[in-house]
């Protein structure tokens, strides 16, 4: 998705209604262009990346993510694989193994920080890299999995009723 015709348009905004109040006014906001132009793609992407959240929300367990290539954000979703009739047969060792889908149920979703050692970190990004979803949305998989293990029941995966405005900060790769 291309935001530079969006960031050219609020600019051109911005001249027009600086034209109405005189050559110093215009002198003003050609001065502002610059500076305007970082901080409006900033305000985009962050109004995406709420945009993104909030179908993830009504996704669940689905999801959508939002990266960065190039400078340019594109939409990432990621919809769980359906489960298999009960006639099919199992998987062969060779075929990966798609862990179970998170089902949803009403309820709100927390935020929890997690430390992992590095070595782990990074085979955590690997391995979601690999299935092509975001690292949240496998930590979440593995979770579920994990519990579906240890309790021999489904993992129900709480799904926000409203969500207020998050800020999501960090590195990007």
């Amino acid at each position: 998705m291309d935001i530079t015709r969006h960031v050219d348009d609020l600019q051109r905004q911005l001249a027009t209604a600086a034209a109405a109040g005189g050559d110093e006014a215009r002198e003003l906001a050609s001065r502002l262009t610059a500076p305007l132009d970082a901080a409006a793609r900033l305000v985009l992407l962050e109004a995406l990346s709420d945009a993104a959240g909030e179908i993830s929300a009504e996704l669940a367990p689905g999801s959508v993510d939002i990266r960065l290539r190039g400078g340019s954000p594109e939409f990432v979703v990621v919809v769980p694989a359906r489960p298999a009739a009960p006639e099919a047969p199992a998987p062969a060792a060779d075929q990966a193994v798609q862990p179970p889908a998170v089902e949803a149920e009403s309820g709100a979703t927390t935020r929890t920080t997690l430390r992992l050692p590095d070595h782990l970190k990074t085979q955590v990004e690997t391995a979601a890299a690999r299935d092509g979803i975001s690292v949240n949305t496998w930590l979440v998989r593995a979770v579920a999995a994990a519990l579906e293990q240890s309790t021999g029941r489904p993992a129900a995966q709480a799904r926000p009723q409203q969500r207020g405005s998050a800020r999501v900060t960090g590195w990007v790769r």
